[in-house]
């Protein structure tokens, strides 16, 4: 097995010496433990299929689960960002800031009425003009003291307007003159211009997640496109000869999960998939599909171990690929890598058993996508486990869990191969190894869907 952080066929084993981009200070390193692994869709009762099992030389030498995600976090190098783009407001939700939003005007950009009632001059009683004064109209006419003239929310104020008298506030008798049942201040429900900011303000800094009010922000400031770092752009390889795309198993074949599956979550941690290839087993497909891709990461599925069609390996060795992560010491998932294809290309390859593949996702893919779009790290929190969870005795284990309360209740059908415990899942407890017990606090990793930004997730 080659060690992470060296050139495939290399026999360094120094994972440290990696070019950090000082913006990735903003990526906290998540907490967790240690990890195994699998490959496409069998029972857990089954041997793992066609060499999917590591030699124990392999899992001796694996990267601890902590450490592999904070790799792929880091493996981003100075550069390998794409630029920044511009882009209709629209089209950035989930996005990031590449350049600070600032005030193009002032906001509001002229004295407006806060509340539906009369625009007065001076003290009461006030004579009320005909005419009133709507919101989007040209600017009033002047008041004089001892006038009043009917207002709506977000009209222009007319000059010399001392205060907005409230519709509930206010009394008309029958000579048509005006009367406050409460004292009125000066400048009371009038929201001066410049209130919010004034022109050159900063807004929101660089970095800033865009989310809906963040957008409204934008439009109110007169923006019609902002600057943000873009969506990094995967490519989805799926390999095995085994898999159908339709029907029921049959034959020794099985149903491809990945396929499906992976576009739709890759896009959650908010990748743009511009590719979904099914190559089967076959080395030269493969090699010519890293060797032409223009992504800027590549997910295979399945082909990660020592298997006679795991071709995975051998064909990054060829392209002279780095392995940064080979290997994860976590259960399910542990055949899974990471490697730099190019300085501004990285390859994740995830075991084919649909949970393991899961795994992977999470403890490589998502960091490194979180990085390339500039997201800083999720706060990491824990809750207490609802029932004991059997553990490995070296390596972290990955666990669908549904949240309840204030507990975090383990899901049965959690082998590999299955996807009926996180199809129902809200979250995965990171289980330290040596497993943990009934009302024992475990970290939580979020599933997209399940976290509060689901609405930015998907775009």
């Amino acid at each position: 097995m080659t060690a992470p952080g060296t050139r495939t066929g290399e026999p360094s084993e120094d994972t440290d010496d990696l070019d950090v981009e000082e913006a990735l200070a903003l990526v906290r390193n998540p907490k967790a433990d240690h990890g195994h692994g699998d490959r496409t869709s069998a029972s857990p009762s089954e041997p793992a299929p066609r060499g999917e099992r590591a030699s124990d030389d392999r899992h001796h030498r694996a990267t601890a689960w902590p450490r592999a995600r904070e790799i792929a976090a880091r493996a981003a190098r100075s550069g390998t960002r794409r630029a920044p783009v511009s882009l209709p407001l629209g089209d950035a939700l989930g996005l990031v800031l590449a350049a600070s939003l600032d005030a193009l005007t002032d906001l509001p950009s002229f004295d407006t009425s806060a509340m539906d009632g009369w625009a007065v001059a001076g003290p009461g009683p006030w004579v009320v003009r005909d005419e009133g004064v709507l919101a989007g109209h040209a600017r009033p006419e002047r008041l004089t003291d001892g006038e009043a003239v009917r207002i709506a929310t977000g009209a222009r104020i007319p000059a010399d307007t001392t205060a907005v008298l409230r519709s509930e506030h206010g009394r008309t008798d029958g000579k048509g003159r005006l009367h406050s049942s409460r004292e009125l201040g000066h400048g009371q429900d009038i929201r001066p211009r410049g209130q919010e900011c004034r022109t050159g303000d900063q807004l929101l800094p660089v970095g800033t997640l865009i989310t809906p009010a963040v957008l409204g922000l934008a439009a109110a400031a007169g923006y019609d496109t902002v600057t943000v770092v873009p969506r990094p752009r995967v490519e989805v390889l799926v390999l095995g000869d085994e898999l159908l795309t339709e029907g029921l198993p049959r034959e020794g074949l099985i149903r491809d999960a990945l396929g499906p599956m992976l576009p739709s979550w890759l896009r959650a941690l908010g990748a743009e998939v511009t590719a979904v290839r099914r190559l089967g087993d076959d080395a030269k497909a493969l090699r010519k599909a890293l060797t032409s891709s223009g992504a800027d990461l590549i997910v295979t599925t399945g082909g990660t171990a020592s298997g006679p069609v795991d071709h995975v390996h051998p064909t990054l060795a060829r392209i002279g690929a780095e392995l940064l992560v080979d290997g994860v010491k976590v259960r399910p998932g542990h055949p899974m890598l990471l490697a730099r294809i190019r300085e501004n290309q990285h390859l994740v390859g995830l075991p084919g058993n649909p949970l393991a593949a899961v795994s992977g996702l999470l403890t490589l893919a998502e960091p490194l996508l979180r990085t390339l779009a500039a997201h800083p790290a999720p706060e990491p929190y824990a809750l207490p486990l609802r029932e004991t969870v059997h553990g490995h005795p070296y390596d972290t284990r990955l666990i669908p869990v549904m949240l309840r309360g204030d507990g975090a209740r383990p899901l049965h059908y959690n082998g590999p191969a299955m996807l009926r415990g996180i199809a129902a899942a809200d979250a995965l407890a990171v289980v330290p190894p040596g497993g943990a017990r009934q009302g024992q606090e475990v970290e939580l990793l979020d599933l997209p869907w399940a976290a509060a930004g689901i609405g930015v997730c998907f775009t």
